[in-house]
Order: C-alpha cells, then structure tokens, then sequence
C-alpha cells in the first residue's frame, strides 16, 4: 500500500520560512519523481515544485528563488522549503509521486501565510 504523509505545514508570517516533509512508503522511490502541489478553494491543483529521480528539479516562476526541493532516498523523504514566503502561498500543499504515469498523492497539508 502506497502511502505519501505530509507534514511542516502551518501558520507563517509573511517574509517567514517553513519547511515541509513528505515521507513515502510502499513505492521504490528513489526512482520516482516527486513533486509538491499546492490548491486553494474554487482553483485547480497547480505545481509548485518537482524533484526528478536524478536530483534535477523544476519551479513554477511564482515561487523560483523562493522555495527548494530536496530529497533524501535514505530516509524517502521529499521536503520543500518555503522561504520569503507571501500571503499568496497560503493554499493546502499536496506531495505527489510520479513514475511512468503511476501517481500517488499524498492528503495534503495547510500552509497559511498572514500578511
């Protein structure tokens, strides 16, 4: 059974940093590509951030030199930090993993940046 578990989420003031985890089990995931989401009421699920099996790794222009991803295959973790964060960031945060159109998603978590 395959199992994505976010956690780090919560109540930030804006220009403040918060670090998001995302512990998988039941995948081989080092060979996964792994992505953070973000979604607000009445909007589609939009990328934030994804992380390839090789290290290589994508942003949305909104968060670029703002946030990083990172992983760690030894403890199958994925994190994102948010950094400089804005109260446009607030949204529920969402892990996912991606291998040839396998995709997992994890329950989310709610990030809120007060400005």
């Amino acid at each position: 059974q395959v199992q994505l578990v976010e956690s780090g989420g919560g109540l930030v003031q804006a220009g403040g940093s918060l670090r998001l985890s995302c512990a998988a089990s039941g995948i081989i995931f080092s060979i996964n590509t792994m992505g953070w989401y973000r979604q607000t009421p009445g909007k589609q699920r939009e990328l934030v951030a994804v992380i390839f099996s090789g290290g290589s790794t994508n942003y949305a222009d909104s968060v670029k030199g703002r946030f990083t991803i990172s992983r760690d295959n030894a403890k199958n973790t994925v994190y994102l930090q948010m950094n400089s964060t804005k109260p446009e960031d607030t949204a529920v945060y969402y892990c996912n993993s991606n291998r040839r159109g396998r995709t997992y998603w994890g329950q989310g978590t709610q990030v809120t940046v007060s400005s």
